[in-house]
């Protein structure tokens, strides 16, 4: 229990830093739209972000095993508080440009890919096993959280006091992250081999693991499908859709960005105190089928604020459950000395189909849904009864496209028997 309150601590600090760089990612979008006026280079920047992440996953495993994830921690964390600071010297300098930011990104990428993996062990050495979904929870808590208040502080800050006020924060909230982690929670450490191994050589250990463990590697493929879905609508069309089809209302557009993040609240504050589930298996993939089913498809049917911001709940309202049942399910199964490896793997599989997500699914939108609704053909007269008709209407049949699909994928994912031996 006393490692439990530590992790609290260290949640808060987190939680800290996080949105001081959520606050620095959203003013970074602002910032590069002004000066480009190009969708495309903002989102570039989330494609700079994640492939270099899912790249360095596959082979950081064996790393993280057989060193401290404390260090390896504080030296991401480092390494990313540079970028905000290279950031701000340069804008005060006047040579800001936006491919600055796409070669911060592919750094901040590359840390990442060894931040998460040792965080997510670290995590699970200091939260009891019973804990470990209350813990997911609280992660759920916050970050969504920080989903709410991130647009309005950074758009509030940015217009008082520009760029510079934002880094200067994150760098703030990045110094008490920091000095909490160092001085204040010791890590139980439990180094691994030490000897030389090839960079393919904790990858290959974690797919030996998966291999042995049918069910965890069926929840990573199908995961991975779940989140190519998702990320193909709410990454890229969501505000366009919402904006086409309200006249520009950007109130609207923010009630429903804050609609989603209040649901995820909700979700996490009740992941956060109930019992684990005793099923957790078909947990993962009821949350997701009921998100995609109230929320993609309520979607894609709306024609008014209110419908989007009753979809824009039921969609992230479930979300907490499916990241605490997976959390649970793989700190109970995976050995604690190959966690590092077999999380590394899972990270580079199931977040591999996010980047193609956001590229695909402006180009879908663009050049061939809405494009589609516009002709006149029987089908699309039957789709403009059911989403409506003008601009906006073919993202809308995305969303009914992705409702469908993701429902379909889940459901079957449900009753896979590898996956159902989970629940035992």
């Amino acid at each position: 229990m006393e490692n439990f309150k530590k992790y609290i601590v260290l949640w808060l600090s987190q939680s800290v830093s996080q949105l001081g760089s959520s606050m620095t990612s959203f003013a970074l979008v602002l910032w590069a739209y002004e000066q480009s006026r190009s969708a495309l280079s903002v989102s570039l920047m989330s494609f700079c972000d994640y492939v270099p992440y899912i790249l360095v996953s596959m082979f950081v495993g064996s790393f993280i095993d057989r060193h401290k994830k404390k260090g390896i921690m504080l030296a991401a964390d480092t390494i990313a508080a540079v970028g905000s600071l290279s950031v701000l010297v340069l804008f005060l300098s006047g040579h800001l440009s936006v491919w600055h930011i796409y070669v911060i990104n592919v750094v901040m990428g590359v840390t990442t890919a060894f931040q998460q993996p040792a965080s997510a062990v670290a995590v699970g050495w200091l939260v009891p096993k019973d804990k470990i979904s209350n813990a997911s929870g609280m992660n759920s808590f916050s970050g969504n959280l920080i989903i709410v208040f991130k647009p309005m502080l950074a758009a509030a800050l940015f217009a008082a006091g520009g760029l510079p006020v934002i880094l200067l924060i994150d760098l703030v909230s990045f110094a008490v992250a920091f000095s909490v982690l160092l001085f204040f929670i010791p890590i139980p450490e439990r180094i691994g081999e030490k000897q030389h191994k090839s960079l393919f050589a904790g990858t290959a250990e974690g797919f030996v693991f998966l291999k042995k463990e049918k069910g965890i590697f069926y929840i990573i493929l199908t995961m991975a499908l779940v989140n190519f879905f998702s990320r193909l609508t709410y990454e890229n069309i969501l505000s366009p859709m919402i904006l086409a089809r309200s006249a520009n209302n950007s109130i609207a557009l923010g009630i429903v960005n804050a609609c989603m993040g209040i649901g995820g609240i909700a979700g996490g504050i009740v992941v956060s105190l109930k019992k684990e589930s005793r099923h957790k298996a078909s947990a993962i993939y009821l949350s997701a089928a009921l998100s995609f089913l109230f929320g993609d498809i309520t979607m894609a049917v709306g024609r008014d604020t209110f419908l989007w911001s009753a979809a824009a709940v039921a969609a992230s309202i479930p979300i907490p459950f499916i990241m605490a049942n997976q959390n649970a399910i793989l700190y109970r199964r995976v050995p604690q000395e190959i966690q590092g490896r077999v999380f590394a793997v899972r990270n580079a599989i199931q977040y591999s189909t996010i980047p193609v997500g956001i590229l695909l699914g402006g180009i879908l939108a663009d050049y061939v849904f809405e494009p589609f609704m516009r002709s006149d053909t029987q089908l699309t007269g039957f789709l403009m009864k059911i989403v409506g008709s003008g601009a906006g209407s073919g993202m809308a049949v995305m969303f009914l496209c992705t409702g469908i699909c993701g429902f379909t994928v889940s459901m079957i994912s449900c009753i896979l028997p590898e996956i159902r031996k989970l629940n035992q």
